[in-house]
């Protein structure tokens, strides 16, 4: 078997769609043991077919990724099927909605911090030990530019992401001397299923085009860029790479606003 991830036990959540949904192809690709999940079980299958249509193998389990005991049934299975865990993909998260703050209900807030913080914090605390006993590994969280600065997202959206660079950066230093490594990958504009609404709502407008402008690509992301990145951060190609938050946004967290200078 050949790939930059041959050969390696991996887990991707939030798998069946976007980002994870191209992850998953992409460590395929590359030659990982795969365990991908997702709580929507129709878009689980259809990447699980996406999978093997394309030549590869994979299993799925069906899973909420803010549940304890989820997360618990989830690293076993791994472990269960491959004999070891060298990567968990921590990527399953929520929006909830473009809500103005003076919208947003305290149950919609602790709704998005179960999924995206706490999904990570328990994707790290159970991956942990495993990969702690065989020597090391990578784990990756899905953060956002939102967590960077302001602008990118709706308020606990954006709380959320904040967190998940802050679980990054203390959980690698709280595993020093482990071999493990933590990081996240803190994607710009990207299409996927959770931001379809806004691309729609562009092309019924006509104004496609526009999507992204303010980076400096003057584009919106695709999942596989993503992919891309958490390729590298899974491969032994990181292996001193650890508590960092990689934005990937086509420049847009590289800068102040400005005025698009005019031709």
């Amino acid at each position: 078997m050949t790939g930059r991830i041959a050969g390696k036990a991996a887990i991707v959540t939030g798998a069946g769609s976007g980002i994870g949904r191209a992850t998953a192809l992409r460590f395929a690709k590359e030659g990982a043991r795969l365990l991908i999940a997702d709580r929507a079980e129709e878009g689980l299958n259809q990447t699980l077919e996406m999978i093997q249509k394309a030549g590869h193998a994979a299993s799925g389990l069906a899973m909420d990724a803010g549940n304890e005991e989820d997360v618990k049934k989830l690293v076993a299975t791994a472990v269960k099927e491959f004999g070891r865990l060298d990567v968990i993909y921590a990527n399953a998260g929520i929006t909830g909605g473009m809500t103005t703050l003076q919208d947003v209900t305290v149950e919609n807030f602790q709704e998005i911090l179960r999924v995206n913080v706490i999904g990570v914090f328990l994707a790290i605390k159970h991956a942990a030990p495993v990969m702690i006993a065989q020597g090391g590994g990578s784990i990756i969280a899905t953060a956002s530019v939102g967590g960077m600065r302001a602008n990118a997202g709706n308020v606990p959206y954006s709380a959320s992401k904040a967190a998940v660079i802050s679980l990054a950066q203390t959980t690698a230093n709280a595993l020093i001397g482990t071999g493990v490594r933590v990081n996240a990958i803190c994607p710009g504009l990207i299409e996927t299923g959770m931001t379809k609404p806004l691309f729609d709502h562009a092309r019924a407008r006509g104004t496609e085009g526009k999507v992204g402008q303010l980076n400096a690509m003057q584009r919106a992301g695709r999942p596989e860029e993503i992919a891309a990145m958490a390729l590298f951060l899974a491969s032994d190609d990181a292996s001193y790479v650890n508590g960092q938050a990689f934005p990937v946004d086509g420049g847009l967290s590289s800068t102040h606003p400005f005025a698009k200078p005019r031709k």
